[in-house]
């Protein structure tokens, strides 16, 4: 569903919340974090983490378990402490923002709400009374798709409806930063394109988004930038098709000679096939590939290699 595009009489654009402030230029950081620090007894959980938000983006944070995304997240959103490092969120340290600066945030963890008896209508309407200038439910209602199911009780919703509702209820309350915490676990391919189109327009609003998930088709349709994790600190940042470096997307070319399966890794896949073939006389090549190196590539790589293999060129240090 696309909140710019969707038929009208089922979903609209998310409009602005009424006391929002005018869009912040791109430069400005929404999120400034420097040298993170959580220790859990012997175990670092996050070891020096550098991480920046500008306005109007989506980050999507990827790791594996146990990396420190969890922890970082909960730091940034003001319900975990720190041990050390800076932290600045919305221009506030979390650990002593206000509910001023709460309003400003909307979160959809990975577990839902616990309101099985109220209905779509209600909690959307009642989560909104909590803020000082909420967008209009209504409209929330009708721009996450819904409006069908405005007088269901949340008991009865499917998982892609629950979840539908656990972001009306992240933003109607109009916040400039929006926390995504593995927002399609389980769900079917159909309902993660159309969450992915709600996203998205999301963003097209203005609002600033975190995402944490595995799935890394979801972060390359949905990231202007990723930023790996690994044992408790950011070793990669880039936009999704240049993470890594230019080392790292390098092509491969692949093939059989004398029943033996080869490969090269090459910045000229032409040549090296042109040579291939002067060798074979102008004849077949047999099981001849040449591929690029996926973002599932270079994330695996990211995770696998020494942290003085990684292009840490792309990383932003301002």
């Amino acid at each position: 569903m696309d909140l710019t595009t969707s038929d009208p009489a089922t979903s609209t654009a998310i409009p602005p919340s009424p006391g929002s402030a005018l869009p912040r230029p791109e430069t400005d950081a929404v999120v400034r974090v420097r040298g993170l620090r959580k220790r859990y007894g012997p175990k670092h959980a996050v070891a020096g983490l550098d991480l920046d938000l500008h306005a109007g983006e989506i980050v999507a944070v990827l790791g594996p378990n146990g990396a420190g995304k969890t922890t970082t997240v909960e730091i940034l959103e003001g319900f975990r402490s720190r041990d050390a490092g800076e932290v600045r969120v919305l221009g506030e340290d979390p650990a002593t923002a206000g509910r001023a600066w709460r309003a400003r945030i909307g979160v959809v963890a990975q577990d839902s709400r616990d309101q099985a008896d109220l209905t779509v209508a209600e909690c959307v309407r009642s989560t909104a009374r909590y803020y000082p200038a909420p967008r209009d439910p209504d409209q929330v209602i009708d721009a996450v798709g819904l409006r069908p199911q405005e007088r269901s009780r949340v008991r009865s919703l499917s998982g892609g409806q629950r979840r539908r509702l656990d972001v009306a209820l992240g933003v109607v309350g109009g916040p400039e930063l929006l926390f995504l915490d593995e927002p399609t676990t389980g769900f079917d391919p159909q309902a993660r394109r159309d969450f992915w189109d709600l996203v998205l327009g999301l963003r097209r609003t203005g609002t600033t988004i975190l995402l944490t998930t595995h799935d890394l088709a979801e972060a390359a349709h949905l990231a202007d930038r990723v930023a790996v994790v690994r044992d408790g600190t950011v070793v990669a940042t880039g936009a999704p098709e240049t993470l890594g470096g230019p080392d790292a997307r390098v092509p491969v070319v692949s093939w059989t000679a004398d029943g033996e399966a080869r490969s090269e890794r090459t910045s000229t896949p032409t040549s090296l096939v042109a040579r291939l073939t002067a060798a074979a006389g102008g004849g077949e090549i047999t099981d001849l590939r040449v591929t690029r190196p996926s973002l599932e590539d270079v994330y695996l790589g990211l995770l696998r290699h020494p942290t003085d293999q990684l292009d840490h060129s792309t990383e932003d240090q301002s």
